[in-house]
């Protein structure tokens, strides 16, 4: 395939025959014994010091250049000496070396009179030619689309895009530590399923060729993690990659990373409790702080957390009380009347009494809850798989926390009746074959497995992309994501 290079492509590629002759501009492996981030830390006069990283500022001069080279760790600066490292390889280092290259170094650590800690360097190798140049120094990517597609040169130029991901990862793992501390069991469930089901929403289909059957990419692992406490397991949770075929905007990835756990004999109000206690734990261990700014508000998480109805948040923002309008029909005129216009990709008409209230809500309350609120009493045809209130069979035990208008935890104290999810499940299934696609299909495998008996449960779910993007107040959800999918560009493609 023929290429177009640039001018410094050109260049290093010339280079990198040069230093074939000297090298191999590849090497197996380089022994360090610091990360970047370790040796940045070590007190002066610290011998033997060995590490790598790539070349992102680079000072050639006669007899004496700096450059810094950096890891996901942090960055630190090294002297290559004339008189030190000799003439042959003095001049080998710059004439061969490039931003963007790698280096391995071994020295000695000094602090400079401008007070950065810096290696010596007695010796060093090449590891590895960039053939491609490293952006501008001073301003790195700046358009989203390259950012997003080269997110690999984002994270070596760009110290906040960098801190951005690694503050997800880490709170991925205080979560986890906190389930754990608490006997929770970290499982995995099947990604290729067979019903789409655990949660409302429109799924990817794809092909089995071996069984020659047609299954789906999970949009929820919400079925097989109540299948694991039918089995004996009494609190799970999973790391779920997620996969719904829906619209994209600045708050929903299609395919996405859902944090689900399960307890036995816990309710809703239980796991209100627990989610609200883990969460202000894990934000304080990584933020340092519950009182947090994001889109120019400060929010004060260390309050205690208001609880809201479903009906009481409609009545609030639009004087229109679910338990009146309790029926698709009366609902659809009374949102005409009051000129309110739902955004949906299906056809409003044919969307159920749930899904519309549930838009509703997102329409005219969802974007002015700040402070972190539970929001409770869920409409029971919302909630295909949630309890049903004792005092109120068209509620659920169900509750969402809502933090800067994105929801952030889903919850409810499960149905374990076998006979009532599938009476649900039915209703779904009509709704489904009468153009809802985001309508729960029938599952008889879970219903099956639903009557070898459940015990109480209460579950959750949370976005770990979403909520880790109204923590850090990025303006889209792909910023704190490594490699978000993207249409290919056609002429690379060519």
């Amino acid at each position: 395939m023929e290429r177009n290079f640039s001018e410094q492509e050109i260049v290093r590629r010339e280079k990198l025959k040069e230093i074939s002759d000297v090298c191999n501009p590849y090497p197996e492996r380089y022994e360090i014994n610091y990360e970047i981030g370790e040796a940045k830390k070590l007190d002066d006069d610290v011998q033997n010091v060995r590490v790598a990283g790539r070349i992102i500022l680079m000072r050639k001069m006669g007899k004496l250049s700096f450059l810094t080279i950096s890891d996901i760790t942090g960055k630190i600066q090294i002297s290559i000496k004339y008189d030190t490292v000799g003439e042959e390889r003095y001049k080998f280092f710059k004439d061969s070396f490039d931003l963007g290259d790698f280096i391995g170094v071994e020295g000695t650590t000094f602090t400079t009179h401008t007070g950065e800690k810096t290696i010596r360097a007695n010796s060093f190798e090449f590891l590895g030619k960039a053939l491609k140049p490293l952006p501008d120094k001073f301003h790195g990517l700046s358009d989203s689309e390259l950012i997003y597609r080269n997110r690999f040169v984002d994270i070596i130029m760009n110290e906040e895009s960098k801190n951005n991901i690694l503050l997800k990862y880490r709170f991925i793992s205080e979560i986890r530590k906190y389930l754990e501390s608490n006997k929770y069991i970290e499982i995995e469930t099947p990604v290729l399923i067979n019903k789409p089901s655990g949660a409302i929403a429109k799924p990817f289909i794809s092909h089995h060729n071996a069984l020659d059957i047609d299954v789906y990419l999970r949009i929820a692992p919400e079925t097989y993690l109540k299948r694991a406490i039918i089995g004996g397991f009494t609190k799970v949770f999973e790391f779920a990659r997620c996969f719904r075929n829906e619209g994209i905007d600045s708050t929903h990835l299609q395919d996405f990373t859902m944090l689900e756990c399960y307890h036995a004999y816990y309710n809703y109000k239980d796991n209100m409790k627990f989610i609200e206690e883990m969460l202000k734990s894990v934000i304080k261990n990584v933020f340092g702080t519950l009182e947090i700014t994001i889109d120019g508000k400060k929010i004060d998480l260390s309050k205690k957390w208001e609880t809201v109805s479903f009906k009481d948040i409609i009545l609030k923002y639009i004087n229109i009380d679910i338990s009146i309008y309790n029926t698709k029909e009366k609902l659809l005129n009374i949102i005409k009347e009051k000129g309110i216009t739902l955004e949906s990709d299906a056809d409003i008409g044919s969307l159920g009494f749930g899904n519309l209230v549930d838009l509703l809500y997102k329409k005219v309350a969802r974007p002015y809850m700040i402070e972190p609120v539970f929001l409770i009493e869920h409409p029971i045809e919302l909630s295909p798989l949630a309890r049903a209130c004792d005092d109120n069979k068209g509620i659920t035990d169900r509750f969402q926390l809502v933090i800067n208008g994105a929801e952030i935890v889903n919850a409810y104290s499960e149905l374990v009746d076998p006979n009532e999810q599938l009476r649900r499940l039915e209703e779904q299934a009509k709704l489904h074959s009468e153009g809802d696609e985001e309508a729960m299909v029938m599952d008889m495998d879970y219903i099956e497995a639903m009557e070898y008996g459940m015990p109480p449960i209460s579950g959750w779910g949370m976005g770990i992309d979403r909520v880790v993007q109204v923590l850090t107040g990025v303006p889209n959800i792909k910023d704190n994501v490594l490699f978000p999918l993207l249409r290919p560009t056609q002429n690379k493609e060519d």
